[in-house]
């Protein structure tokens, strides 16, 4: 296991996600409505960062669309998967959420691990303790 210097963690089998910079990430963006998104995104953070000459926007917009990259790299298929979902979701109009709040789903998923604890975060939510190992 090797830590990189964007706190990545590679190893424990898996292919080693894209680097972190706009040419790789999008060229490991496998299905095309990422790649749509990642453009028009991209066109939007560059003017914001013309207009407000602030690079953390980029940088902001970069880590996200590198998680995003890393996912399509390990599951290709289930990002589409997740894109042709998402599809029927809209055209059918209906809510993607089947019933309680994905607050109150992970917070149960956690108490049901041994040793996990939860607390109060900062804004009502439930977030992992200072001993969670996530």
């Amino acid at each position: 296991m090797a830590v990189r210097p964007d706190g990545f963690i590679s190893g424990h089998g898996r292919a080693p996600g894209p680097e972190k910079n706009l040419r790789a990430i999008r060229a490991a963006l496998t299905v095309p409505e990422d790649r749509e998104a990642f453009d028009a995104g991209l066109k939007a953070v560059l003017g914001e960062v013309r207009v407000g000459l602030d690079l953390g926007v980029l940088d902001g917009f970069v880590h996200r669309w590198w998680i995003s990259a890393c996912d399509s790299v390990r599951d290709p298929e289930g990002r589409r998967q997740m894109h042709a979902r998402a599809r029927r979701v809209t055209a059918e109009g209906t809510s993607a959420s089947q019933g309680r709040p994905w607050r109150e789903v992970l917070a149960e998923r956690r108490s049901d691990r041994p040793g996990r604890q939860t607390v109060r975060g900062g804004r009502g939510g439930l977030w992992p303790s200072a001993g969670w190992s996530g």
